[in-house]
């Protein structure tokens, strides 16, 4: 994928396109980054659902969404991600909600904790990270595929270009565990995963996009993990993240291009590009070569179908499903 200009240079809020009619369903809407895209895209007209493992800021997070785009019917359903059982619930009240959905972020992350499993005995960040957006992706694959233009957006970041893919060893039962290390894993798993989504649409002749994006170093609570308990250290860390890389409302703004601009392809990686990534406005970025492994992609995604169960059956074609047309030669 080539690093040609996209169409606004210095996208914002303000350049979102009408998004009346349309349903984005955004995982990790309650706080941050997928707060920020909620409300953006319900001022823009579109219809928020909001999936979020903690039910009471993400009802705060609903009348904030509801505030910014009133005239639609958004909604909040129960999702954690840490948990396959939920992944499969949350998927099916989604699409019981809305049998159309016109774009899925992937936007809920974890960042350098201890050490800990997912309820089905993942490592927590692969499992939360990639193993958990990978069922959910699935499991509503068939109202994405019902819209005339879906998207999946997936949120991966710079450390992708440390990151290492262990098949043998995905959840640190062999090898030491190291907190970044595992995160670093979990984004290069992120990558890999939107690139091969992309590409098996692709195979089928399907309309829909898989797009990935990164925020650089926005000032989230992503980073609270890594703070020592010390008076004024977590309010001096957000600053020092703000100074350096971009503000929440900036590092928002790759995903909420890639969601809604029409100059988007399939396959796209979205980011700011300055000081190595950190900052700067939404561009084409360029992906470590292991993001580029298309060999890793396909291992990684046949060893997620055994470790979650689920099928992706839906790009198959499936009957009455809109495709690309034919190219006559």
């Amino acid at each position: 994928m080539t690093r040609s200009p996209l169409r606004i240079p210095n996208f914002r809020v303000v350049d979102i396109p009408p998004q009346a009619g349309k349903t984005i369903l955004i995982t990790g809407a309650n706080n941050g980054l997928g707060l920020r895209a909620a409300t953006a895209l319900a001022g823009a007209g579109a219809r928020i659902i909001l999936a979020c493992r903690n039910q009471a800021t993400g009802a705060e997070a609903l009348a904030q969404v509801c505030r910014a785009g009133p005239e639609a019917d958004h909604r909040l359903v129960a999702l954690d991600l840490a948990d396959l059982g939920s992944v499969r619930e949350a998927a099916a009240n989604a699409a019981a909600l809305a049998p159309t959905i016109d774009v899925l972020i992937n936007n809920a992350g974890l960042m350098a904790i201890p050490f800990a499993t997912t309820a089905d005995g993942f490592e927590m960040q692969l499992g939360t990270n990639h193993l958990g957006h990978f069922a959910f992706t699935d499991g509503v694959l068939t109202a994405l595929l019902a819209a005339p233009a879906p998207r999946v957006v997936t949120l991966a970041s710079i450390a992708h270009r440390q990151g290492r893919i262990v098949i043998e060893d995905l959840n640190f039962r062999q090898r030491r565990y190291r907190r970044m290390v595992a995160y670093q894993q979990s984004k290069l798993a992120n990558l890999l995963f939107g690139a091969e989504l992309a590409r098996r649409s692709e195979t089928a002749g399907l309309l829909l996009k898989s797009v990935v994006a990164h925020p650089g170093v926005a000032a989230t609570n992503l980073f609270d993990s890594m703070v020592p308990s010390i008076p004024g250290a977590l309010e001096a860390t957000h600053l020092g993240l703000r100074m350096l890389g971009n503000s929440e409302s900036q590092g928002a703004l790759s995903q909420l291009y890639a969601a809604t601009m029409p100059d988007v392809r399939n396959g796209d990686y979205l980011g700011p590009n300055k000081l190595f990534g950190v900052r700067g406005p939404v561009e084409r970025s360029p992906r470590a070569r292991a993001a580029r492994d298309t060999m890793m992609a396909k291992r990684l995604w046949e060893k997620s179908i055994e470790l979650t169960g689920a099928r992706f059956d839906a790009l198959q074609t499936p009957p009455n499903v809109p495709s690309k047309p034919t190219q006559r030669r």
